[in-house]
C-alpha cells in the first residue's frame, strides 16, 4: 500500500525547524521525503495542508501492559498521537506468573482486566492485537512475587538467581527493559545489593533500566544516587521514571536533581516527566512498608485466593493503631490533596473524585483513620491523585532538553468509571498546547522531539520517532493551533482535541478524528 502525505510541515522529530514536504509512505515504512508539489502517482493521498506531520509519539512510562489487552482500540491514545506505549513500569509487570493470586492481589490497584491465561512474556504478547504498538519491559515487584512472594527480607542466593534467570528469559522473548518501583511493596524490601544484582543481569542482556526511585520528596538526591549506583555497577542504561519532587517542603528540589543528573558523565541516562502537578499512584504508598508484608511462602500459597495481608493486620487493634500512628506522622500525607481515584465496590463507592479531607469529615475521624477505613473496606486496592507538586518545578524539568514526555498512564477507553487522573487522556497534547505553543517553555519542534526520537533512543530504536526513509511508518498529522488537552481534575473523562490522522506501520488507525478499527499495533521488542 502507498501513502503520501501531502501539503504538510514536517517535524521531522530530531527538532529540526519545520519545513514544507511530502511523506510518502510504502507498505510499512517510510521511502521518502519528498520537496513540497512533486507529484506522486497510485498513492492514497492524505491531505495534510494546515497541519504538521509528525513521528507517531513514544510514551516511555506506561502501564497498558494491564489495560491493552481489554481495551485494544487505544482511543485515548489515538487522540493524543501516541503509536507506541512502553509498559512494566514502576516495577510490576503481568509476568512472569507462578502465584497468580498473589500477583492478582498486587496489582490489583491498577484494575487490570486480563484472563490471566499465560505465564510469561510470549504467551502474554500472544493474546493481544491492539491498534497501537506495545513494548514491554519486566518488573522487579513481579519477579519478587513470582519467587518469594511478598516476604519482607533479602532473597536467598537461590531466590536471586532465579529472579535472574526470570529476566533472562524474558529478555529472549523480547523484553526491552528492566523496571524497580522502590516505593511499592515488594520492591520497598529490596535493598540497594539485590537491586543492582538485577540491573546487572539486566546490561547483560541489553535492557533499559527504568526506575521509580525510592524517595521523591526529601531523599530526592539520596534516590538518585542509589539508582546511578545501581546503573553505574552493572554497565546499564538508565530511566529515571517521572523526575519530580513531591510535598511542598521540597519545591524547588528538582533543580538540584537536574544539576544531579547533567553531571553524571559516566552512566548513559535520562528521565521523563509527565505535564501536571498532580501524581497518581495506590493509596498503600502511604503506609509503613511491614504493614504490607506477607510472609506465606509462595509455595503453600499457590493456587488459594489472597487475602491482602495488610486486612488481617488491620483487624488487630494494636496492629492497627500502630499503622495509623505512622500514618500521623508521614509528612507527606497531605489529606487535603488527596483525591479517590478508584475503588472496587464497597463502603465508599460514593468518594470518587471526594479528598481524604472530606471523606473524613463526613465519617468524623482523622486522616489515618480514613486511610484505614477505605483500604479494609476495598480490599486495599484503592488508586489516588495526589497534588503534591509544584507548577514551577513542572515547567522547570519540561524545560530541560534530556526530559522525555510520558503519561504514567493506564486508561485506553474513551469513558468509564471512576475519577482518574487527566494525564490518561492529556499529556501529549497538554504539552504540544499548553507549554509549546502557548507558554513557550520549549518550541514545537522540541516539544515534538521529547516524545519521538529521544524515548526511541532510550530503548536503542533507530527507525522509530524520526521521518526518514527506511523509518517505520508511524505518523501523526496534527493541528499546532487547535490541538490541546480537555480532560480535568474535575471532569477527567474528556478526549484531546487536534489529532486529524495517525498511522501505524502505513496504516491507518485514526482519521479525522475519528479511529478506523484497524490493529495494526504490534508487540516492539528491543
Amino acid at each position: 500500500m502507498r501513502v503520501a502525505l501531502t501539503g504538510g510541515l514536517v517535524a521531522d522529530g530530531t527538532g529540526a525547524e519545520l519545513r514544507p514536504g511530502t511523506v510518502l509512505v510504502e507498505g510499512e515504512r517510510i521511502s521518502a521525503v519528498l520537496p513540497p508539489g512533486e507529484p506522486v502517482s497510485d498513492a492514497e493521498v492524505i491531505d495534510a495542508t494546515g497541519n504538521i506531520v509528525a513521528p507517531g509519539f513514544v510514551d516511555l512510562h506506561s502501564h497498558a501492559d494491564f489495560s491493552l489487552g481489554a481495551s485494544p482500540a487505544a482511543a485515548s491514545q489515538l487522540t493524543q498521537g501516541v503509536t507506541t506505549l512502553v509498559a512494566g513500569n514502576c516495577g510490576w509487570s503481568p509476568f512472569p506468573i507462578t502465584d497468580l493470586e498473589a500477583l492478582r492481589a498486587g496489582t490489583a490497584f491498577l484494575d487490570p482486566r486480563h484472563d490471566w491465561s499465560w505465564h510469561d512474556l510470549a504467551g502474554f504478547a500472544a493474546t493481544l492485537e491492539p491498534a497501537v504498538n506495545l513494548a514491554l519491559q519486566v518488573g522487579h515487584c513481579t519477579l519478587r512475587i513470582a519467587v518469594m512472594g511478598s516476604a519482607q527480607r533479602p532473597p536467598s542466593p537461590s531466590e536471586l538467581r532465579t529472579m535472574q534467570d526470570l529476566l533472562r528469559a524474558a529478555a529472549d522473548q523480547g523484553a526491552v527493559g528492566f523496571s524497580t518501583g522502590l516505593i511499592y511493596a515488594p520492591g520497598t524490601y529490596a535493598s540497594p545489593e539485590e537491586v543492582a544484582a538485577l540491573v546487572g543481569t539486566a546490561a547483560e542482556c541489553g535492557l533499559l533500566y527504568s526506575t521509580h526511585i525510592r524517595n521523591e520528596g526529601a531523599g530526592l538526591p539520596a534516590a538518585l544516587d542509589e539508582a546511578i549506583a545501581a546503573a553505574r555497577a552493572g554497565g546499564a542504561r538508565l530511566e529515571i521514571s517521572h523526575l519530580k519532587a513531591v510535598g511542598k517542603a521540597n519545591y524547588g528540589l528538582v533543580a538540584a536533581a537536574l544539576e544531579l543528573l547533567d553531571r553524571v558523565d559516566d552512566v548513559d541516562l535520562g528521565w521523563d516527566a509527565y505535564p501536571y502537578t498532580a501524581t497518581s499512584t495506590t493509596l498503600t504508598t502511604r503506609l509503613p512498608a511491614w504493614a504490607l508484608a506477607d510472609e506465606t511462602p509462595p509455595a503453600a500459597a499457590r493456587g488459594r485466593a489472597r487475602r491482602p495481608a495488610l486486612l488481617a493486620r488491620l483487624a488487630d487493634p494494636a496492629v492497627r493503631a500502630r499503622i495509623a500512628d505512622a500514618l500521623r506522622a508521614d509528612v507527606l500525607l497531605s489529606p487535603d490533596t488527596v483525591v479517590i481515584a478508584s475503588l472496587p465496590p464497597g463502603r465508599y463507592a460514593d468518594c470518587r473524585g471526594l479528598s481524604l479531607a472530606e471523606i473524613a469529615r463526613r465519617d468524623g475521624v482523622d486522616a489515618a483513620e480514613i486511610v484505614l477505613r477505605i483500604l479494609e473496606s476495598h480490599q486495599a486496592a484503592v488508586s489516588v491523585v495526589n497534588h503534591a507538586m509544584s507548577e514551577d518545578d513542572v515547567t522547570t524539568v519540561l524545560g530541560h532538553p534530556r526530559t522525555a514526555v510520558a503519561s504514567d498512564g493506564w486508561i485506553m477507553d474513551a469513558t468509564g468509571p471512576g475519577h482518574p487522573h487527566p494525564r490518561n487522556f492529556g499529556t501529549f497534547p497538554r504539552v504540544l498546547g499548553h507549554y509549546a505553543r502557548d507558554r513557550g517553555v520549549l518550541t514545537l519542534p522540541e516539544a515534538i522531539r521529547r516524545m519521538t526520537s529521544l524515548p526511541a533512543s532510550r530503548l536503542g530504536w533507530s527507525d522509530r520517532g524520526l521521518i526518514r526513509p527506511g523509518a517505520v511508518a508511524d505518523l501523526v498529522v496534527l493541528d499546532a493551533a487547535q490541538v490541546a488537552d480537555k480532560s480535568t481534575y474535575d471532569d477527567p473523562w474528556q478526549l484531546s482535541v487536534g489529532v486529524r490522522h495517525v498511522l501505524i506501520a502505513g496504516q491507518s488507525a485514526f482519521t479525522n478524528g475519528t479511529p478506523t478499527g484497524r490493529r495494526a499495533g504490534r508487540v516492539v521488542g528491543s
